[in-house]
């Protein structure tokens, strides 16, 4: 959907409300309270009242927009943008473009929350993993595998054909081997085959239940040839946080990671990220401006 499509889909309170009930019960309402089907018309306040047991339901309880002060236009643009945007999007930017300059921030990070569904299946078939130190250049550091202040990261992703599949992206403490076979095991489906490099961390692998294939590594230039499809995707990452997020906050982090896996694996199809972006999926429980606070803290 173009910009120009999206403003004339969604340019009234109405037409959103109208997407929200559509989306949320697509066969008519549906009381979650007692799933009875019939309900009077809307309140002044957008609440449907189910005639059977008196309940009050609002089409954004449990979504992203729940219990939100803010228009739904504003929250239908940020989940456009932040969804069909290629580069991604600032909460600067999303400030001057919505002109919610107190809310964007917090708005932003509502929407990161809801880019992790609980249930989302392992990598399957054939998949890549390494790990990798994400941050600034420390000149006190001595060896490749001194951390210092960076953060060391764990990627892992399918392999198909000369291109690649799904992303899996998470921050680790270490590189010891039960913190790369608890990575392993919670992104990966047993029985793939694995492909990692030579670190004596991925050896247990096999014992795990994987088909576990080391590449020997000789120099780094050799290392990017063997792991072509998760250093391309390690690379990609890192132009993306320099380029416009300016850099990455290490409490911040993994939600940003979150963000880059969301937008990379639904490269393809953004007006389905767009939808769980909102919550319409009603994965999970949206998260609240004080969860965020006391995240960051």
């Amino acid at each position: 959907m173009t910009i120009l499509e999206f403003q004339a889909r969604f340019g009234t309170e109405e037409a959103c409300r109208e997407y929200l009930f559509c989306s949320r019960w697509p066969e008519g309402f549906v009381c979650p309270g007692c799933g009875g089907r019939d309900a009077g018309t809307a309140t002044r306040r957008h609440l449907w009242i189910c005639t059977g047991c008196g309940r009050q339901t609002s089409i954004t309880a449990r979504t992203v927009m729940h219990k939100t002060r803010l228009p739904l236009r504003t929250w239908f643009w940020a989940a456009y943008l932040v969804s069909t945007f290629h580069p991604g999007i600032s909460a600067k930017q999303l400030q001057r473009q919505l002109g919610c300059h107190e809310t964007a921030w917090a708005l932003l990070h509502k929407l990161r929350a809801a880019m992790v569904a609980p249930e989302r299946e392992r990598l399957k078939g054939e998949v890549e993993i390494d790990e990798f130190f994400l941050g600034g250049h420390e000149e006190s550091l001595k060896g490749g595998r001194q951390q210092g202040k960076k953060a060391l990261v764990g990627a892992a992703i399918e392999v198909r054909g000369r291109g690649s599949g799904r992303l899996r992206l998470q921050v680790l403490p270490n590189s010891q081997a039960t913190t790369l076979e608890a990575f392993t095991i919670a992104t990966t489906a047993p029985g793939a085959i694995v492909h990692t490099g030579g670190l004596f961390s991925y050896s247990g692998l096999r014992k795990l239940g994987y088909d576990h294939r080391p590449r020997k590594v000789v120099s780094v230039a050799d290392h990017e040839q063997l792991l072509p499809r998760v250093h391309r995707a390690i690379s990609n990452l890192k132009a993306w946080i320099h380029g416009t997020h300016r850099g990455v906050s290490p409490e911040h982090l993994p939600v940003y990671l979150d963000e880059y896996v969301f937008r990379r694996n639904r490269r393809g199809t953004p007006m389905a990220g767009f939808q769980t972006l909102l919550g319409l999926g009603l994965a999970h429980d949206p998260v609240t401006y004080r969860q965020i606070i006391d995240h960051a803290a």
